[in-house]
């Protein structure tokens, strides 16, 4: 091969090597770019734990048969959801006397929830499932005279931990060391079968 021709060749395997480079070069640029986005176009996209944490939760309630409970997170609490029967409904003003606070005045609900049933629909009750005592997790204990609460318990809620004992609308006994009824979080129907939980209205 002559010197000419060899140094052609050089340059060809040259001109190769930059173009490999250039090429090179753009890509890891390309891919450094797309990874420094990532977490913004992630952020568009709320994790299941930014919604426990503070964003409304939708549930569906089409599976929930009536005199059945289901419980659901939301900002890291337990949110009982409770479908009461007629028979529930009718003991809810059988025992005002015994309660601490039966109207609800010094315990905390939206307005739409200061009623009898202390809810929406009277038959679906939605409560934060955390004692008002010292936080701990309430037991549901639903049928009326359900042992170890004796004949006259009207089904609700106990809390093993200290004792305080609620009814069926969240309201606390009296001789419970819970001062207050359970807490009735802000809640909406979307629709028949969804319940959002997080927000008092829903846009249909």
């Amino acid at each position: 091969m002559s010197l000419a021709g060899a140094a052609e060749r050089a340059d060809d395997e040259a001109r190769e090597r930059r173009k490999f480079l250039w090429r090179a070069v753009a890509a890891v640029g390309a891919l450094g770019s797309a990874l420094s986005a990532w977490p913004f176009i992630a952020s568009l996209s709320p994790s299941a734990r930014a919604r426990a944490l503070g964003g409304p939760v939708a549930l569906d309630l089409s599976g929930l048969e009536v005199g059945q409970m289901s419980t659901f997170v939301w900002r890291s609490k337990p949110i009982f959801v409770l479908r009461r029967t007629p028979a529930m409904l009718s003991l809810l003003g059988e025992h005002d006397t015994q309660l601490k606070d039966p109207h609800s005045l010094d315990s905390e609900q939206p307005a739409y929830a200061r009623n009898d049933w202390r809810s929406r629909e009277a038959d679906l009750f939605v409560t934060v499932g955390i004692c008002t005592h010292l936080g701990c997790l309430p037991k549901a204990r639903l049928q009326a005279g359900e042992p170890p609460l004796g004949p006259t318990w009207p089904g609700g809620f106990f809390c093993p931990c200290h004792g305080s004992r609620f009814d069926l609308a969240g309201r606390v006994f009296d001789g419970s060391p819970a001062p207050v009824n359970l807490v009735i979080p802000p809640y909406a129907f979307s629709s028949r079968n969804t319940l959002v939980v997080g927000v008092d209205s829903v846009k249909k």
